[in-house]
């Protein structure tokens, strides 16, 4: 088992965020509110009429992510990535959410900003996208990654396990 860093700065980040739409409060998967933030705690309960009144203020259709218009997104981390000179562990993009690993001298924010940034101008570039909103969900996941076993597992549940819960980092 690893050692944790002796640094007060994570060595990598586990990034996640969804697609516009796709997941809206009330949904009965639950949801992540002031409530309902901590990590393996309760999600909001789901209800029928949050999600409707939430499905009917979307600007458009939900967003759901073609074999081309991921393979965009995957090429605009891997760029962006490049350009920053940032390690990239891992990365997937499913039809509804992209996780990446990475490592970066910036902060989880800053990462996950370019990361949606460099994304939607490739799928507007490339035609996938051509509305004014963008194609993600406001905010997302920034998980710190403290130690080599943290990013063994955070690529692990990327590449190896969609269908499962994520790993306990902190």
């Amino acid at each position: 088992m690893a050692t944790w860093n002796d640094t007060d700065a994570p060595i990598a980040y586990l990034i996640t965020f969804r697609t516009y739409g796709t997941w809206l409060h009330g949904d009965a998967r639950g949801a992540i509110d002031k409530k309902h933030n901590n990590f393996g705690g309760p999600r909001a309960d789901s209800n029928i009429i949050l999600e409707q009144q939430n499905a009917m203020a979307l600007k458009s259709e939900p967003f759901v992510m073609n074999a081309s218009s991921r393979q965009a997104v995957e090429a605009a981390i891997r760029e962006v990535c490049e350009f920053r000179a940032w390690k990239l562990y891992a990365a997937h993009v499913g039809v509804n959410h992209v996780h990446a690993v990475t490592s970066a001298h910036a902060s989880s924010d800053k990462v996950l900003l370019d990361l949606k940034a460099y994304s939607t101008r490739r799928l507007r570039n490339e035609g996938f996208w051509t509305f004014d909103h963008s194609p993600w969900v406001d905010k997302g996941s920034k998980r710190k990654l403290w130690n080599e076993d943290h990013i063994y597992y955070a690529c692990e549940y990327v590449i190896n396990g969609q269908g499962g819960d994520l790993p306990i980092f902190d």
